[in-house]
């Protein structure tokens, strides 16, 4: 099951559907303070046993998140508790965290204004150290860099924290874009974190994970109606578990420690949505387009990842020497013998000749692993691709530098073909730098959906998944496994197979990256320290595609 992942514009625009609905701000403010006590219980063990006495420093902002805030606090002193608010600006008058601050000076509750606590002449908790800091000074609405005050806030907490105090965020923590889930420049890492509703997809980031510890997703009973009215622009997928327990109001985001059990049974239930074919000729025919002297083995791995996902037959069109690998690594593959018209030299554009009957005959095809990079090279990619009546194309590796070589290209691309760039591929298609697309990955992603009408899948740790018009998938997983060389190709196959099966782009690419990375966490036990090769990841495919159907 898919669930939105908003951006932090489309969340503001959620909240404001819920307003419009008649929905009261102060009730959304105090269900979203309920779910973060309960989060708090659930994952800050000294908090499970109760908070009689726990010293607690809330920091606050002017937003909503210091609303949230306020409303904690509250339910800290109720709780025997020994709370204290931080608060770094005033918020806006008339709404509802003014409201609830309010509330919050009628009680004993000691609030300071920051420049005070910062500058000394305001001492809290008795002028010991706190045993938790609440995080609620900056939301996801974060644009640029933290003004100093928030940096000189985030780095006394930060103090706090490496002398034995567990930090809990709000939403998200202090300094985290959003979008990005970087910080900005320093953020204020969290044991654990609440993210209300949906996460954001900065959260989702695994260079993320540093910042946000356990991190859990929270209903604050957002009418469905508004969550509906607001379409969120990213998604991602839930495990069985995550479905069940989203269901009772909350769910945690895993980036790699998931049951391997749990995905197969995802994995399982979308392999076999479709009776299992009885012939070869029913599950699909791959053809895989690449191969040089120095990469003979790329399209290789990429027919194994392509048997590997259930197709029925692979054949693999290569120059010498790619035939004599083929027989060593992938014997069940058919070999397409290519005329030697280049002297030893690799591909020519004329080659298209002999490959357009070849893919005419099959469901889908894999462009571009080892192909190399030169003047034919590009010529024959372009040709390929153009070609009319052709199957759906999963194009990587050199294909894509071609394309970016030759730009025009591009226009014959179609809503059936995958895209599978890594960052340094998607420069070359974008015209920027491997550290442009890394800094900023969701844009990047956007920007390749705007060139063409295909699916792009942006490889890499947080791999996005994307066509323009539709809502962008996030993958959340870290799987070391996986940054190995050839990864890349088997993945290439194992997408060319569901689209053989005749999947939509996005439902193809989508499952072919999640069982890529089950299949990385899969081996990861017996491969701990990594040292696992491609074909490795390969065989292990089969157990996270269908061990349910076996």
């Amino acid at each position: 099951m898919f669930t939105d992942v908003p951006t932090p514009e489309e969340m503001a625009c959620c909240d404001a559907e819920a307003l419009a609905l008649g929905f009261p701000e102060d009730a959304l403010m105090e269900n979203a303070a309920c779910a973060a006590m309960a989060c708090l219980r659930r994952r800050i063990p000294s908090c499970a046993c109760g908070l009689r006495g726990m010293r607690v420093l809330l920091l606050a902002g002017g937003g909503n998140n210091g609303g949230d805030a306020f409303c904690m606090a509250r339910h800290f002193y109720d709780a025997g508790a020994l709370p204290a608010v931080v608060l770094s600006r005033p918020p806006a008058a008339g709404g509802a965290a003014a409201r609830w601050l309010d509330v919050l000076r009628r009680m004993p509750v000691p609030i300071v204004p920051a420049g005070e606590w910062l500058g000394g002449t305001a001492q809290l908790l008795d002028g010991m150290r706190p045993d938790l800091i609440v995080d609620g000074l900056m939301g996801t609405g974060l644009r640029g860099q933290l003004r100093e005050t928030e940096c000189r806030i985030i780095r006394k907490a930060l103090e706090w924290k490496r002398l034995g105090a567990h930090v809990f965020a709000i939403d998200i923590p202090s300094g985290m874009n959003g979008m990005s889930g970087r910080p900005s420049p320093i953020a204020l890492a969290a044991d654990a974190t609440a993210a209300f509703h949906a996460p954001k997809p900065g959260l989702l980031m695994p260079d993320a994970a540093a910042f946000t510890g356990i991190l859990e997703v929270c209903s604050i009973g957002m009418p469905r109606a508004a969550a509906a009215r607001a379409r969120a622009s990213f998604r991602t997928w839930l495990l069985p578990d995550q479905e069940r327990s989203a269901a009772s109001g909350s769910w945690l985001v895993c980036r790699g420690a998931a049951s391997p059990g749990s995905g197969d049974d995802l994995l399982a239930r979308s392999a076999c949505a479709a009776p299992a074919p009885s012939h070869k000729g029913e599950a699909g025919k791959v053809l895989v387009i690449g191969g040089c002297r120095a990469y003979a083995g790329a399209p290789c791995l990429s027919a194994l990842g392509a048997f590997r996902a259930g197709a029925g037959l692979v054949t693999v069109a290569g120059p010498d020497p790619v035939p004599a690998a083929l027989r060593a690594a992938c014997p069940a593959a058919i070999s397409a013998v290519l005329p030697d018209q280049s002297g030893g030299k690799g591909w020519l554009a004329s080659d298209a000749d002999v490959l357009l009957p070849a893919m005419l005959r099959a469901d889908a095809v894999v462009l571009g692993p080892g192909l190399g990079r030169g003047g034919e090279e590009e010529r024959l990619v372009e040709l390929l691709v153009s070609a009319p009546e052709r199957p759906p194309m999963v194009i990587d590796a050199d294909a894509l530098f071609a394309m970016g070589r030759r730009p025009e290209a591009l226009r014959h691309l179609q809503a059936g073909d995958i895209l599978t760039p890594h960052p340094g591929e998607a420069a070359a298609l974008l015209g920027s730098s491997s550290r442009e697309v890394q800094a900023d990955r969701t844009g990047a992603l956007l920007r390749l959906t705007g060139l063409c009408p295909s699916v792009c899948v942006l490889k890499g740790e947080g791999t996005l998944i994307g066509r323009r018009g539709e809502a962008s998938v996030i993958s959340p997983w870290r799987v070391p496994q996986l940054a190995v060389a050839g990864s890349g190709d088997v993945l290439s196959g194992i997408a060319a197979a569901l689209l053989a099966q005749h999947r939509d782009a996005v439902e193809a690419a989508a499952i072919a990256v999640w069982t890529h990375a089950l299949a990385g966490m899969r081996i990861a036990p017996s491969f701990p320290m990594r040292g696992n090769t491609p074909q490795d990841i390969a065989d292990a495919v089969p157990h996270a595609l269908a061990a349910a159907c076996a």
